[in-house]
């Protein structure tokens, strides 16, 4: 279906591709109020839409409905984004959009959660909105809890419960030949709000592993233990646990 070339009535094979010089004219025309510039941005950013939405192509969605739910965000990042963020726009605009996307899902999600998680998520999610537009700059878990009055891993939990968990280093967008991560989006070495996140998507795929296969892991990452020592510890040879080891960050692999 996304493969079409028209998508909303609008001609995909058609649309214009701006140059970096072009969208920072236009955006500067943009907060000088010229509406004009506000249309030919927002139709020369419709590829970038396109490319944030197609990460959403299997979830049996009408690509339509989400590439008009996509330009909702297109449009919101527009009017917040500040020149003075020294960041490409395209940096700021996609988490915008895939959070408008997200919020349409799960708004229709057909999967019950329970009523006071998914109230702690929204308000989560408004307080996150709210204190990166004061501060420009995304919060951290203890901010959002503080700012909320909630337990920080009641947070964790409630956010998870309503999102679907994804891969840190899954392409969101190429932009000028740059592929732009999911991790380009959360990473915060000043914060280390990433963290958790990190912490889930690992926490996942080692629920798959077998039971020697987890303990090998532990001891080997965890507990800072060579290969010998592990061997000494289960009774095996290093061959034995390097091929172990191997196997399981294999399997692993598979799930993150």
């Amino acid at each position: 279906m996304f493969n079409k070339v028209e998508i909303c009535g609008v001609n995909t094979a058609k649309l214009p591709n701006l140059s970096a010089e072009k969208k920072l004219e236009l955006l500067q025309r943009i907060k000088a109020g010229d509406q004009n510039a506000r249309e030919e941005f927002i139709e020369g950013n419709l590829r970038l839409v396109l490319s944030v939405i197609q990460r959403f192509a299997n979830r049996g969605e009408n690509m339509d409905d989400l590439f008009q739910i996509g330009c909702i965000g297109l449009i919101k990042a527009i009017d917040n984004f500040n020149l003075d963020y020294m960041v490409k726009f395209s940096t700021y605009a996609v988490p915008m959009i895939i959070g408008e996307v997200r919020r349409h899902l799960r708004d229709n999600n057909a999967i019950r959660v329970s009523r006071s998680l998914r109230d702690i998520a929204y308000k989560a999610l408004q307080a996150k909105e709210k204190l990166t537009a004061k501060k420009g700059k995304e919060p951290t878990i203890e901010e959002i809890a503080k700012e909320i009055e909630c337990d920080a891993a009641d947070i964790v939990l409630a956010l998870d419960a309503i999102t679907d968990p994804i891969s840190l280093s899954q392409p969101i967008y190429h932009d000028g030949g740059d592929a732009l991560y999911v991790m380009d989006q959360v990473r915060d070495e000043k914060n280390c709000d990433d963290i958790w996140l990190d912490q889930i998507d690992l926490s996942e795929a080692m629920r798959r592993l077998g039971e020697r296969e987890k303990f090998i892991l532990n001891l080997r990452f965890f507990q800072g233990k060579t290969q010998m020592e592990v061997a000494d510890e289960i009774g095996i040879s290093q061959a034995q646990v390097s091929r172990l080891e191997k196997s399981a960050i294999a399997h692993m692999k598979k799930y993150m």
